[in-house]
């Protein structure tokens, strides 16, 4: 999904997840949204990228004993969170007695290999966020997961998943893979998260139908590519990459959302397909000019803010943007543009006199 950046009010986005401290409950958004009128960054809690260090954290060296672990656990738990349980190894507790265990979540352990699901067909949810893991393995006993939550682990490749059909969410946020791969028949899936990586190409979606939602952010992508057949996809982030040219993305209909901040783009452009759009983010690029908009007639949000716009007095706002062809334009960020330094004190109202629509200017409502 971890974002970066974000405004005093913002919800921090953990990779399509809330985040909570490993003393609250645990709270999951599994559709990667959160309600909130701050926009999600993409940013990597580990530091400046996601090779984060394999050094154990010495506050979470030693481990309980099985026995203390799952001491008052009742066999018939349908729901079991061991978040922070300072968990070693997975084979002592033994989580196959558990026949009817829909939900495990073992957040924030010192788990460093997959094992332990032996005939566990009830399983719905493995949460392994935030582990030691680096192999994908052992996950046949597990065939009816809908979520799969590998993130902040030390995974380098995409790998024996392919046979997990029933999966609607697949996290794999902050680890080390440079590909997309092995994962053609996971047809059902709605939520990819793939941030933080060490990604240089989108591609092998296209068996990925019923995508809604592909987080790209904090890679090294340098073109917009291979989306054509995911026709259902309502949400694109792709953050923090290298960009310089929107593209491929006419085929995207259904699109509502598109994250494409701190990449070096010189030109809105390639937006003539995405009639259902309501939000785009391009703050933080190398963009000149308002453009490219008029087919985006749902508009409501547009996040231009650091970029080298030079003047509000050029007829593309109205044009653009304007009341009668943006009337549900709410929101509209520009700070950061040589525009703002420009205006000086009369900057708001400029912006407020050009587009009267507007509720929300900069951080400001």
């Amino acid at each position: 999904m971890n974002t970066t950046e974000p405004e005093s009010d913002t919800v921090i986005h953990t990779f399509g997840k809330v985040t909570v401290s490993a003393a609250a409950s645990n709270i999951r958004s599994d559709d990667g949204t959160t309600v909130s009128s701050t926009k999600p960054t993409l940013i990597n809690n580990e530091g400046d990228n996601s090779d984060h260090s394999d050094a154990e954290d010495p506050a979470q060296d030693g481990d309980d004993s099985a026995e203390d672990i799952m001491k008052d656990v009742l066999i018939d738990a349908d729901d079991l969170d061991f978040t922070h349980a300072r968990i070693k190894d997975l084979a002592p507790l033994e989580f196959s007695r558990f026949k009817d265990l829909k939900f495990l979540g073992l957040r924030q352990n010192l788990i460093p290999k997959i094992v332990g699901f032996d005939d566990m067909p009830a399983l719905e949810e493995l949460d392994l966020y935030d582990n030691r893991i680096s192999v994908v393995e052992n996950l046949e006993t597990v065939p009816n997961l809908t979520s799969l939550d590998l993130s902040f682990n030390k995974i380098r490749e995409i790998k024996n998943v392919n046979h997990l059909v029933h999966l609607k969410d697949l996290y794999f946020a902050a680890n080390k893979i440079s590909k997309i791969q092995h994962i053609p028949n996971l047809m059902l899936l709605t939520n990819l998260e793939l941030g933080a990586n060490r990604l240089r190409k989108i591609e092998n979606l296209d068996t990925l139908v019923n995508l809604e939602q592909l987080w790209l952010g904090k890679n090294k992508i340098t073109k917009i590519e291979n989306l054509d057949k995911l026709k259902k996809l309502k949400m694109m982030s792709i953050q923090s990459n290298r960009l310089v040219k929107i593209e491929g993305l006419l085929a995207l209909e259904n699109l509502e959302e598109l994250y494409l901040s701190h990449n070096g783009i010189t030109r809105l452009e390639g937006l003539e397909g995405l009639k259902s759009l309501r939000i785009i983010d391009v703050g933080t690029n190398r963009i000149p000019k308002i453009e490219g908009l008029e087919n985006c007639v749902v508009l409501e949000e547009l996040w231009a803010n650091h970029n080298l716009i030079p003047t509000l007095n050029d007829p593309s706002f109205e044009e653009q943007l304007g009341v009668k062809v943006k009337p549900t334009l709410t929101t509209l960020y520009l700070e950061g543009n040589p525009l703002q330094e420009a205006a000086g004190g009369t900057y708001r109202l400029k912006v407020q006199l050009a587009m009267p629509q507007l509720t929300q200017i900069d951080a400001v409502i």
